[in-house]
C-alpha cells in the first residue's frame, strides 16, 4: 500500500517546499495539499521535481473567513467559477492530478441546482488542463450544515452529471462518523472513488488507534485493486509529525 502526506495538516511547522521535502525524506510516496496559493506554484514544482514525489490534488479556495466552500451557494456563481479556475491553474502548473471543489453551507432545492450547474463547468474546467474534480462528503459534527455530507449524495450527483472526471474523494474519517458499514460502501462506491483518505475516528488522529481497524479496511481496499497512494489526513496527536508515524512501515505490506 503507498501513502500521501496531506500537507494541510501534517508538517505544517515549516515551508511548503520544506514540507515536501520532510515527507520524502520520511518514505511517503506523494503528497497533497489543501490551500497552497500563497507558496508560488514554481517553488513547489522545484521541491516536487527535487524528490520526485507526486502531488494529486489540492482544494479549490473556501471563499470569505468562515466560509467552507462555495459551489453550492445562490447567487455566487462567478466567486465559485473563480476559485475553480484558480485551483486548476494552480494544479497544472505544480502538476498535480485533481481539484477537490468544495461545496459551502446551503441548504434546499436551489442549493443542488447550483451545485449542480457548478460542478459541471468546474469538471469543463478541469477536462481542459487534464484535471479530475473531486467531491468529498465531510461530517455534520465538524463541518455543520455542508452541504455535501452523505456519499449517497455524492453518488447522485456524480451519476446525474456523468462527466468522466467527476469522482468521490472517500474520507474514511468522515464516512464512519456519518454513514459507517466502510468495508462494504466501499466496495460500492469503488467505481466513483478518485481518491481515499484516512485518519483515526473519533480524534483524528494518526490512523494506528480509534474505532477503525485500518489494517483491515486497508487490506479490504488493495483486495478491490486499489493501487493509487491513500491520502494520510490526520492531525499528528503530538504535534510533530515525524514523532508518530511507525504506522507508516507498518501498513506499508497491507
Amino acid at each position: 500500500m503507498k501513502f500521501s502526506a496531506n500537507l494541510g495538516f501534517l508538517y505544517t511547522d515549516r515551508a511548503l517546499p520544506d514540507a515536501i521535502r520532510a515527507a520524502a525524506a520520511d518514505g511517503f510516496d506523494a503528497v497533497e495539499l489543501h490551500w497552497p496559493y500563497a507558496t508560488p506554484a514554481a517553488q513547489v514544482r522545484a521541491a516536487l521535481e527535487e524528490t520526485g514525489l507526486p502531488v494529486l490534488g489540492l482544494n479549490a479556495s473556501r471563499g470569505r473567513e468562515g466560509e467552507n466552500g462555495l459551489t453550492a451557494l445562490p447567487g455566487r456563481e462567478a466567486e465559485a467559477m473563480a476559485a475553480v479556475a484558480q485551483a486548476v491553474d494552480y494544479a497544472a502548473a505544480i502538476g498535480a492530478g485533481a481539484v477537490h471543489v468544495l461545496a459551502g453551507v446551503a441548504q434546499g432545492p436551489a442549493a443542488e441546482a447550483t451545485y449542480r450547474a457548478n460542478l459541471a463547468e468546474a469538471c469543463d474546467l478541469a477536462a481542459a488542463r487534464g484535471l479530475t474534480v473531486l467531491i468529498e462528503p465531510l461530517n455534520a459534527r465538524d463541518a455543520p450544515g455542508y452541504f455535501l455530507s452523505r456519499t449517497g449524495h455524492a453518488l447522485a450527483v456524480i451519476e446525474a452529471l456523468a462527466r468522466p472526471n467527476l469522482r468521490l474523494m472517500f474520507d474514511v474519517y468522515h464516512v464512519q462518523i456519518m454513514e459507517g458499514d466502510l468495508t462494504r460502501r466501499l466496495s460500492a462506491l469503488l467505481p466513483v472513488i478518485g481518491h481515499v483518505q484516512i485518519a483515526a475516528v473519533p480524534d483524528r488522529g494518526e490512523p494506528d488507534a480509534g474505532e477503525v481497524d485500518f489494517r483491515h479496511l486497508l487490506a479490504h481496499l488493495a483486495g478491490l485493486g486499489w493501487t493509487a497512494p491513500v491520502g494520510a489526513e490526520y492531525r499528528p496527536r503530538s504535534g510533530r509529525t515525524e514523532d508518530g508515524l511507525g504506522w507508516l512501515q507498518a501498513f506499508r505490506g497491507l
